[in-house]
């Protein structure tokens, strides 16, 4: 027979449980969603211009969130942006004028998953590659490591630190993809 004591216990127990689940699952969306939205050409409904991505992206952050890349290859490559506001120019930096040559093809593979919650902030890690294909028929393929943090904030779970470590960037044949789209039609009616 199950004490009062015991069930109260059991059922805090119990709720913990699915709460760390849930920002678990919270994360790891989270996480893809930004993924997604840096894919070129972007896939979002409606084919949003890269200032609307900016936004959509920017939603995602915390208002003291830092985006930094690390190690011996992106530290000076990207350096660290500290806050909404640092983020955003480095994201318009990188979208926000005519790129020559253009980007046509970034798309983000993620793998080697791990989230961990505690309580109202979390850290995940990954490893993605991202193919890069360019107008100028240049192509290459990055690999860098994601080591991450979230919070929850009101309720909803946002990205505190984006830190990115190179792996790799190794250049790719010419043509080594037969067909590019120039623009995504899967999230349209």
């Amino acid at each position: 027979m199950v004490n009062n004591a015991s069930l109260v216990d059991l059922v805090a127990s119990l709720e913990r449980r699915i709460e760390d689940l849930e920002g678990e699952a919270a994360v790891r969306r989270i996480q893809a969603r930004y993924m997604f939205l840096c894919d070129t050409p972007c896939p979002e409904i409606g084919n949003v211009d890269d200032a609307r991505r900016i936004d959509l992206i920017m939603d995602l952050y915390t208002e003291d969130a830092i985006w930094e890349g690390v190690g011996e290859y992106y530290t000076g490559q990207f350096g660290q942006c500290v806050g909404k506001a640092a983020i955003r120019r480095h994201f318009e930096a990188f979208w926000g004028e005519k790129r020559d040559p253009a980007l046509l093809l970034n798309v983000h593979y993620l793998t080697s998953e791990q989230i961990h919650v505690h309580g109202d902030t979390a850290d995940g890690q990954w490893v993605h590659c991202q193919p890069w294909i360019f107008s100028d028929g240049r192509s290459l393929l990055r690999s860098s490591r994601l080591n991450n943090l979230f919070r929850k904030e009101d309720g909803v779970w946002k990205i505190a630190r984006t830190r990115t470590e190179n792996v790799f960037i190794a250049p790719l044949t010419s043509g080594w993809a037969e067909s590019v789209p120039t623009h995504s039609v899967l999230m349209n009616p």
